[in-house]
């Protein structure tokens, strides 16, 4: 039977978002968190989130007044007793993942899939100690939630194959193309491409070939060309494949493979640097900076969904012979 009720555990950022994704696309959703503050942030959030989805998505107006009557507030895990489908998304700690997981077990039907929405914790390691380990899984979302394609779902060791059906079709049904990572390492995909990015941006500062804004332009102005319609195999293809040989086997053995957190990093962190959220990292920010460029990701993100859909239906057409 398709999921239709599903409880989010954590209504952070990436909580609220999974919650519009999935309220938007006619699930029940049951959100559980701590205090009444998240919770109003969390409703203030999907509001906003589906609102723009009506605006500017194509979705029915009518979501605007409906989508309240299938959202349940929860304040105790035992209100998820009623979910068919659970996604766990608390901060990056296995000890209070566990905890959870046990509270989360003790109420939930013995077949309900668990997804950890995790960024680089192995659900093989999540999975340990569970009194059904099969039915945990990875589902690694993207902010924004509501907006993004990305799906990454992550199988376990143990994870079967009714729990890895389960979450792709959810993940369908909820707007996403999920990526299924068969293989449960460390980062899945994407983040295991990006870290190796941020690693070399890195070296590229700490040794003086450029500076920040440097190293940012001359990779956003490259990127740009082909990250919406194709990932880095295509582009290969795209660019020619015999000169990525001879690069490779001059280029790799000179590429940084640095264990450590970046020094730069640690001392911009030392120094109470969060990002845009408190105006201060790589770059500072007045308040009217950092929402500026809060909405340019956002509509930057419109962009790209829409070359993303594009391209995915062409890749279909072509693979399917359509005339």
């Amino acid at each position: 039977m398709p999921t239709r009720t599903v409880g989010i555990v954590g209504l952070g950022l990436l909580g609220r978002g999974i919650a519009a994704c999935l309220l938007s696309n006619d699930f029940r959703v049951v959100g559980l968190t701590l205090t009444q503050e998240s919770r109003d942030e969390a409703r203030k959030y999907i509001a906003s989130a589906i609102d723009d989805l009506i605006g500017r998505g194509g979705f029915p107006a009518s979501l605007g007044a409906e989508w309240s009557g299938r959202y349940v507030e929860a304040v105790d895990v035992s209100e998820l007793s009623a979910c068919d489908f659970v996604i766990e998304s608390v901060y990056e700690d296995l000890d209070v993942k566990q905890r959870l997981f046990d509270e989360i077990e003790a109420v939930v039907g013995l077949s309900v899939p668990i997804a950890s929405n995790t960024s680089a914790l192995p659900i093989s390691l999540l999975q340990e100690s569970r009194r059904r380990p099969e039915r945990f899984i990875g589902a690694h979302w993207a902010e924004p939630c509501h907006l993004t394609r990305f799906l990454e779902v992550v199988r376990g060791d143990l994870t079967d194959d009714a729990t890895t059906e389960a979450v792709m079709d959810l993940a369908r049904r909820a707007g996403k193309d999920p990526s299924l990572v068969r293989k449960d390492v460390e980062g899945f995909i994407v983040n295991r491409i990006g870290y190796a990015m941020y690693r070399e941006a890195f070296w590229l500062l700490e040794n003086g070939v450029a500076d920040v804004e440097t190293i940012d332009r001359s990779f956003r102005n490259a990127i740009s060309v082909w990250a919406n319609i194709a990932g880095p195999f295509r582009w290969m293809d795209l660019s020619g494949i015999p000169a990525y040989a001879a690069v490779m086997k001059r280029l790799w053995p000179k590429l940084s493979c640095a264990a450590e957190v970046p020094r730069i990093l640690t001392d911009l962190i030392e120094d109470g640097a969060k990002g845009i959220s408190n105006g201060k990292g790589f770059y500072n920010y007045t308040p009217e900076e950092a929402a500026r460029w809060e909405q340019r990701l956002i509509e930057n993100v419109w962009i790209s969904r829409a070359a993303i859909d594009k391209a995915t239906a062409e890749d279909r057409f072509v693979s399917g012979g359509g005339s």
